[in-house]
């Protein structure tokens, strides 16, 4: 299946964005933007600030600056409200409920939808494009593994009929094989028109997968193009690629 078109469509706009925690700055007045239909990469070291600037995006901490969505300001638009205009974060560690079901955590990510046959068709489509999913239907979540825990966490946010998935750490704690799967499934998601704004520590496999990324570090920015040119820059390459 060949990926959609990127467009110069800007689906994601974020200007100016700080994070405070106290007195700490954990992200220093960013600004960067998301075109519908590609794939965009943050990339930095642990606390550079990747997770609070999903964090933001999602309505879940206070934050100082803009942050746009198909155009419409998201300053003071409670998480829900988010979720409803189309953008839904897989947080890192999962976020899933270990003691509800696959299913149960599956219907939960519908929880503002009220179309029932739609919900049906939806789950039957999540469980088509992930099969290990089908084949634990109904068992509890908590006793899923690591990889299929974040593939349940991914299918309950396209429950959601995001336009946009923000995903923090989807390879955290997984054995290679595992990522491998994973970043197989947001290839396929990608290709039927969702658009992704990654989170990785991971910057070998996020800057593979991406069209365009921004290096974090400490908070700011220092870096914004391309995937293909950061992963040719000598800096990148001596402070995340091990070279």
């Amino acid at each position: 299946m060949s990926s959609p078109a990127v467009t110069e469509d800007i689906l994601l706009e974020v200007k100016g964005l700080t994070v405070s925690y106290g007195d700490i700055r954990a992200v220093k007045n960013i600004s960067f933007q998301v075109r519908r239909g590609e794939i965009f990469t943050l990339i930095g070291a642990n606390g550079a600030g990747k997770s609070s600037t999903l964090r933001a995006i999602s309505g879940l901490i206070r934050y100082s600056g803009t942050l746009s969505f198909q155009g419409e300001n998201l300053y003071g638009v409670s998480a829900d409200r988010i979720v409803a205009r189309g953008l839904a974060q897989v947080p890192e560690g999962r976020g899933i409920f270990g003691n509800l079901t696959v299913m149960e955590n599956l219907r939960l990510g519908a929880w503002l939808r009220r179309d029932r046959r739609g919900i049906r068709e939806d789950i039957e489509r999540i469980l088509e494009a992930l099969p290990r999913l089908k084949e634990r239907l109904h068992q509890l979540s908590g006793t899923l593994s690591g990889g299929e825990q974040q593939m349940l966490a991914i299918g309950r946010a396209l429950m959601s009929r995001a336009r946009m998935l923000l995903l923090d750490e989807p390879s955290m704690g997984l054995a290679p094989k595992l990522i491998a799967d994973i970043y197989r499934v947001l290839r396929e998601i990608h290709a039927t028109g969702t658009t992704l704004l990654l989170v990785e520590q991971n910057a070998n496999l996020a800057l593979r997968l991406a069209h365009r990324a921004a290096v974090l570090e400490t908070g700011e920015i220092t870096l914004c193009g391309e995937s293909a040119t950061l992963l040719a820059s000598p800096d990148v390459q001596r402070a995340y690629l091990g070279a």
